[in-house]
């Protein structure tokens, strides 16, 4: 398709993926010099449409880049006022003294959507353009550089022709692309690859989160509460955990995240989220309470020692598509957003020709940044519940923190998430009890909660590189676990009771996490962009 002709349009600095670290990169761009053409593309149907987080924002990148952002703020942005941090049994909730890491005091309770679709508005106002629901789809790489994307590919039929309503899409050039996809990005994901980016750095290990926005009676509300939780109803070979926040009129982000690297294949993170919400303190805040939307989305959870080389000729990774997240601290949207301006800073200066070059100024500026210290002093926290479980990855996170304050000398590493799961034989088989409609649901009503919508006729864009793999291998010896550890229903194993079992996979119900693009035991599966507009449309508030 790269030799197809197209128009194409030219720009001083391209941005793919219009979350915070790519507006963010965006505003400081046109703040350092307003002359410039600064393009965004964004695959989702509107700005904030694919954004999913809990979240909780720290403002001091939003300090550096728009001091004054208080006196307008995104809508529901609440301060919060409580922190909790709980250990739960099967039954009981103990309260722990809450870690320096998760002290909220002067963060905002945020629907990183409503952040998103903010930040988009001030990127406009500053003559940025945006295109949402126009999904890049393909990196042009000219003599080993990068060029720009292709984007806005449309009416391919599911068979691969072309249809009536085809349109080839459009080469958007520019001398700077800045990829800000998110966790596990498609183009990012073949840029690794094509530039061997992960050399020198340890395996990404990632965590699930699945989400829910609920409606809640006033007199149960607590604006700005934050509640996090450990243990139940986990094992304790199995990292993860909860938070609940209070924002606006009565809503409560309320959500659970599960390491990737959990090893029994029997698990599935979105039936381990119903069940927690029966727990009683839980049970107790949602009483009375509607759910009005639902979401997922993986996150990297590496760290400092999973960050990739972030230049290659032509471009550069920011964001969460690299992995800045504070997995200790459960927040990374104010590292992504830094990591966006220390590359506008690095690019303008570059366009202006300033020494160094940018392919080594921006990493770094990024490594004498707060960034870099931040994240070298928490390196060791999530590694160790990964090498020592739940209560010695505790005791390992006390002493990290208490007692060496992040200044240990050494630094532990990751493993690759597919490689973690146990055989079924070898596994504990887990049985979820049925949802009751009131405080837990199946995937089907949530998926449409979730509003996701994709083209019927367009090909699937879920691929399995080897189709006749899945039998002697997910089947045989993992029982099919994408059928579990996928939130959306799109995975099914049928024919089973007929002996002739085989996968069907129900791409429309994609909800876009890239849970399956990580987790599949073979990495057998691609996660591919669909046509620009298609998966979720969260509103305001998720």
């Amino acid at each position: 398709m790269m030799s197809e002709e197209r128009e194409s349009m030219e720009f001083d600095v391209l941005i793919v993926g219009a979350g915070p670290a790519g507006l963010a990169a965006a505003i400081r761009l046109k703040q350092l010099s307003p002359d410039l053409t600064v393009c965004i593309v964004e695959k989702g149907s509107e700005v904030g449409a694919h954004i999913l987080s809990g979240a909780v924002l720290e403002p001091r990148a939003l300090d550096e880049l728009l001091p004054d952002w208080r006196d307008s703020p995104p809508d529901l942005a609440t301060p919060v006022t409580e922190d909790r941090f709980m250990l739960l049994t099967e039954k009981r909730a103990f309260r722990l003294p809450t870690p320096p890491q998760m002290n909220n005091h002067g963060n905002y309770i945020v629907s990183l959507g409503n952040v998103a679709r903010w930040l988009g508005a001030k990127a406009e106002a500053l003559g940025v353009e945006i295109y949402p629901g126009f999904a890049a789809s393909e990196t042009i790489i000219e003599d080993g550089v990068v060029k720009g994307v292709v984007a806005g590919v449309m009416g391919i039929l599911k068979n691969g022709e072309k249809g009536p309503d085809y349109q080839p899409g459009m080469e958007l050039r520019a001398t700077y692309t800045l990829f800000a996809e998110g966790c596990r990005g498609s183009l990012t994901k073949k840029l690794f690859e094509i530039y061997d980016l992960r050399a020198e750095c340890a395996p990404q290990t990632f965590g699930l989160g699945i989400k829910e926005l609920w409606e809640i009676p006033k007199e149960q509300h607590k604006p700005g509460l934050t509640w996090h939780s450990t243990g139940w109803p986990l094992k304790s070979d199995t990292y993860g955990g909860s938070w609940l926040y209070m924002l606006g009129d009565n809503l409560v982000s309320i959500g659970f995240v599960i390491g990737l690297d959990y090893p029994n294949p029997w698990l599935s993170p979105f039936d381990e989220f119903q069940r927690f919400k029966h727990h009683p303190a839980v049970a107790a805040m949602l009483k009375g309470g509607k759910r009005v939307s639902y979401g997922a989305r993986a996150l990297n959870e590496g760290g400092l020692q999973s960050i990739p080389k972030l230049v290659f000729p032509g471009g550069m990774l920011i964001g969460d598509t690299a992995g800045f997240l504070n997995v200790p601290k459960i927040k990374g949207t104010h590292t992504s957003m830094k990591s966006g301006m220390v590359a506008a800073e690095a690019v303008h200066g570059a366009l202006a020709g300033a020494k160094p070059p940018v392919l080594d100024a921006y990493p770094e500026m990024l490594k004498a940044s707060w960034v870099w210290s931040e994240l070298s002093g928490v390196r060791n926290v999530r590694s160790g519940f990964a090498k020592f479980g739940l209560w010695g990855g505790l005791i390992n996170a006390g002493l990290d923190t208490y007692v060496l304050r992040g200044r240990a000398p050494w630094t532990m590493t990751h493993h690759a998430d597919s490689d973690s799961l146990k055989k079924a034989a070898d596994a504990t088989r887990i049985v979820y009890p049925k949802p009751d409609g009131v405080l837990s649901f199946d995937r089907l009503s949530s998926v449409f909660l979730s509003n996701t919508n994709h083209a019927e006729n367009q090909p699937s864009h879920l691929v399995l590189r080897d189709p006749g793999k899945w039998l002697g291998e997910n089947w045989e010896k993992f029982a099919s676990p994408e059928s579990r550890y996928c939130p959306a229903a799109v995975y099914e194993a049928v024919g089973v009771e007929e002996g002739n079992p085989h996968l069907v996979i129900n791409a429309q119900n994609c909800v876009h996490c890239k849970t399956c693009d990580i987790k599949d035991p073979t990495q057998n599966i691609d996660w591919k962009t669909p046509e620009g507009g298609g998966g979720p449309n969260y509103p305001g508030g998720m």
